[in-house]
């Protein structure tokens, strides 16, 4: 990928604008799935217990995420900070590919999540969320009584 440092390169500004206007198009799943420029990214698995989310969110201040869970939707939400405001101002960007700012993804939940008991932890940038699943009620013999 050719990208220049010259900030008046008008044909690598205008190939940068063809990759984009191509990816912005392109709605064919990736090994990434479709939500490719989402930020966090996402893992998510069920097991006969729990629903597990993994949201990989390098960089970010455990402090500044939020897990939110209501009417059938998990909601993470936070804010990443750019190590380019600490710039002097006088310093000029040339290439900047990292997100840095307000982020937002929503998840629906089965039927059978228990928002009530939702756990999250972080470490070393991933985010575990697990979200139980209610205990379904078990069946039963009914006793039949004779009538009196």
């Amino acid at each position: 990928m050719y990208r220049s440092l010259f900030p008046r390169d008008f044909f690598a500004d205008m190939d940068r604008l063809q990759r984009e206007m191509q990816q912005a198009f392109d709605l064919s799943p990736t090994i990434r799935g479709f939500g490719r420029h989402s930020f966090p990214a996402l893992n998510v698995g069920t097991t006969p217990e729990a629903i597990e989310v993994y949201a990989f969110a390098p960089g970010v201040d455990p402090q500044s995420i939020e897990v939110h869970v209501e009417q059938g939707l998990l909601t993470i939400s936070g804010e990443r900070g750019s190590p380019l405001s600490q710039l002097d101002e006088r310093a000029s960007v040339h290439i900047n590919e990292r997100f840095a700012g307000k982020f937002r993804r929503a998840l629906a939940l089965p039927e059978d999540a228990n928002g009530e008991a939702v756990t999250a932890q972080m470490r070393e940038g991933l985010l575990h969320v697990t979200v139980p699943r209610k205990q379904a009620t078990q069946p039963r013999r009914v006793q039949i009584q004779p009538a009196a």
